[in-house]
């Protein structure tokens, strides 16, 4: 062969490849990327980090943001349930913080409107901080350095409408670009044969019909036990059951949910609201017998679960560590660089 010919052959695969690549990025495809860019004031985003770590927003001094939203969990919570100060537990499994600001709703009942809802609403809960917040503003106004803090970026300084702001903000710049986003931009090296194949399984047995968008999910309500009752088989329908109906009182929105988000979910056991499922098999399952109707081979499941494991971000977050008081430079650089960063 010569020269010409493989300068030609070079060039035709390089061709092949772009128009392998572009199609995967142009298809149809009921799942979008993550923003490329957050657009966030990366002062914020270092000031909220701070927060989020600090127990002074608990009315006894126990209680952090990170104590519920385990970092080294997927941002979720371990636990079945979530335990707030006096060793209260929740009626919840607290789900990834990791991209929540994505969400159209957030709490599993979709009660808070935005994360600035949710941050006001979760520091007066009695079940989780159990502060007021005048005492929070007191408590954080008298440290020297987050005082300082607020000053430079808000006229007021520190408030409560602030504060909240803040946590908002570095909640926001949570987002775990994943190796399937980079599928999705067309690098179709990204995955595996065998997880593309998922994917597929993924679509064609209609899991995608709730678990779509940019967040995998989190842009819809959905009953939990649309073929089957999930409640009674487990013998259990607590108030916390009741999904969107404690919000609403309409009889049609009993155990409805917001769908969840499946970013990172292989890192984000135990699954559900009750966090009854202890495996992320044991989730597919679950989903297969009460949202579907419908069982599957091992085969499939296994190539599903292969398929939601490139939803795991490629770089996971990094808390704050910082005492009252003091700043923690490499964390706080590295939750700034987050806020503008590519997402790639």
């Amino acid at each position: 062969m010569t020269f010409r010919q493989l300068a030609a052959l070079a060039v035709g695969i390089a061709l092949g490849v772009c128009a392998g690549a572009a199609a995967a990025a142009n298809a149809d495809e009921p799942l979008r990327p993550l923003p490329e860019r957050l657009g966030l004031d990366h002062r914020k985003v270092e000031l909220g980090s701070l927060l989020f770590v600090d127990k002074r927003l608990s009315a006894d001094g126990t209680i952090a943001c990170s104590s519920c939203h385990d970092f080294a969990n997927g941002g979720a919570d371990p636990r079945p349930r979530s335990i707030g100060i006096h060793g209260a537990a929740s009626a919840v499994n607290a789900p990834s913080v990791f991209n929540s600001g994505l969400n159209f709703r957030e709490l599993w009942n979709g009660s808070a409107p935005s994360l600035e809802a949710f941050v006001t609403g979760v520091v007066q809960n009695p079940k989780v901080f159990g502060s007021k917040w005048s005492d929070v503003v007191l408590k954080i106004s008298r440290d020297p350095d987050l005082d300082a803090r607020f000053a430079a970026l808000y006229g007021d300084g520190v408030t409560r409408d602030n504060i909240v702001d803040a946590l908002a903000t570095y909640t926001r710049s949570l987002v775990t670009p994943s190796r399937f986003d980079r599928y999705l931009r067309g690098d179709t090296r990204a995955i595996t044969a065998e997880e593309a194949q998922g994917y597929e399984r993924f679509k064609s047995y209609g899991c995608i019909a709730c678990h779509q968008g940019v967040n995998v999910g989190g842009n819809m309500y959905q009953k939990f036990g649309v073929m089957g009752d999930y409640f009674r088989d487990h013998g259990h329908d607590t108030p916390a059951d009741q999904g969107r109906y404690a919000v609403t009182g309409r009889d049609s929105d009993r155990h409805v949910f917001k769908v969840p988000s499946l970013r990172n979910v292989a890192l984000t056991a135990p699954y559900f609201h009750d966090g009854s499922a202890p495996t992320l098999e044991a989730a597919v399952g679950v989903m297969f017998r009460y949202q579907l109707g419908r069982t599957a081979p091992p085969a499939d499941m296994a190539l599903i679960v292969q398929f939601l494991k490139t939803l795991t971000g490629e770089r996971q977050p990094e808390l704050a560590k910082a005492a009252p008081g003091k700043p923690a430079p490499s964390a706080v650089a590295s939750a700034a660089e987050a806020a503008g960063r590519s997402a790639q």
